[in-house]
This record gives structure tokens, sequence and C-alpha cells, in this order.
């Protein structure tokens, strides 16, 4: 059994349309976080929370998409021992139900390892901001020895036996998805890719990454790692 983990901050619809189609699809347990949403915005948590297999959670003050994830392993760790493990998708309709399935197939043909469900940043539809981030922030993570394709997917199944591990990775916002990818290999743990759709709507309009602010906290995170590696091995 997999628990589907939906971080979502001020939705809209696309909420309720990302939940739909996941129950449509056949998962039987949607967990989706509140991450301390404006009030006029509740009423797409209340919508989903009425329907059969989704729980809501709710933080009532924002505390960024980091903690929303750790608010939902902690949430499953307590109450969903007998899972496979976890997929977090990103609740804007961008993650296919048919891509999350197949990472989801993939986790449990490759045992222990994580799935990131990767785009093809190739493509034409793919807005130039987030082609330039995503290759000069691969670019860097080689220099680390890490090998990722996408390394801003919010598409990840994570094993349950490694949920511990997610709980004490640093980052409260956008900068803990990168302090993941950097600790996996820290801790040895395998990454497998699944190439998914690339879907962008309105041009990820919806997004609520700042690309100042978040992007520093992400370049911050990937130097420290950087010069844990350089001076650490000259020790």
């Amino acid at each position: 059994m997999i628990t589907v983990i939906v971080p979502s901050y001020n939705p809209d619809e696309k909420l309720v349309k990302t939940v739909d189609g996941l129950l449509e699809y056949g998962f039987t347990d949607v967990l989706v976080v509140d991450d301390g949403s404006a009030e006029d915005k509740k009423v797409f948590f209340k919508e989903v929370a009425a329907k059969p297999g989704v729980t809501v959670i709710h933080h009532y003050v924002n505390r960024g998409k980091g903690r929303a994830m750790k608010t939902a392993f902690k949430y499953c760790l307590k109450n969903r021992p007998g899972i496979d493990g976890v997929i977090t998708v990103d609740g804007d309709g961008q993650h296919l139900p048919k891509d999350i399935a197949a990472c989801v197939y993939s986790m449990a043909g490759h045992k222990g390892d994580i799935i990131l469900g990767v785009r093809d940043f190739s493509r034409p539809e793919v807005p130039f901001k987030s082609k330039f981030g995503n290759n000069l922030t691969s670019f860097i993570f080689r220099l680390c020895g890490i090998k990722i394709t996408d390394t801003q997917t919010g598409l990840r199944a994570i094993p349950y036996e490694h949920l511990k591990d997610m709980l004490r990775i640093k980052g409260e916002r956008y900068e803990y998805e990168t302090e993941q990818l950097l600790v996996f290999k820290k801790l040895g743990i395998g990454v497998h890719e699944v190439t998914i759709d690339t879907v962008y709507i309105d041009d990820n309009e919806s997004s609520h990454f700042n690309p100042v602010k978040d992007s520093i906290r992400i370049y911050k995170v990937i130097f420290k790692f950087i010069g844990r590696e350089l001076f650490g091995k000259r020790k």
C-alpha cells in the first residue's frame, strides 16, 4: 500500500482535480497537507477532505514545503505503519496519475531505492527559467558526484524504511528537496529515475517558488555540501 502525499499552499481547483485523478486511478490513501493557506482557500481542502480515502492535515501558519513534507512523513510513521512507502505529488496538476503509478511500480521493482519522476527539459514547452535552473543545478550536482536529471522534481517515491531519515534532513522550504538529494548520497540510498510527461500549466504561474529567496536557500545548501566534501576529505 502507498500513501500519496500532496503538500499544498493556497490552492485552486487544480488541487481538487489532482485528488480526483488519484482516486479515479485507483489510489486509496491520499494525504493532503494544508500549509497554512488563506481562509478563502480552505474551501478546496474541505472539498477533498469529504472524499473517501483522503485525509487532510493542517498547518495553522505557512511553514514551507519541506516542513509540510516532514509533517506528512511523521503522520505516516505514526498512522500508516503497514504501508510500503509514500510518494510526494505536486497539487497543481503537473504530475499525471499514470506517471505517479509508474514511479510506485518502479519502487516495487527497485527495493530500497528512492524513485524520482524526471522530466525532459529539452522539450520546447519547458519554461526557460525552469530549464536554466535545472540545467545549472544538475551541472553543480555532477561536480559533487551526483547524477540527477531533474533536480527540481517533486514526484518522489520513498520506501517506508527511509521515512525516519527524511525527518532528520535539514530544510523547511524548497531547499529541503535539494538537501534530500544530497543526503541520499551520504546515506548510500540508491536513486532510480523514471521519465514522466512534461506538463506545465499556464507557464507554471501557480508555483509558489520565489526565484530569488528560494534559489538562495537552495544554492546555499549545495555550496555547503561542496565545502564539506572538499574540506572534509582534506582532513
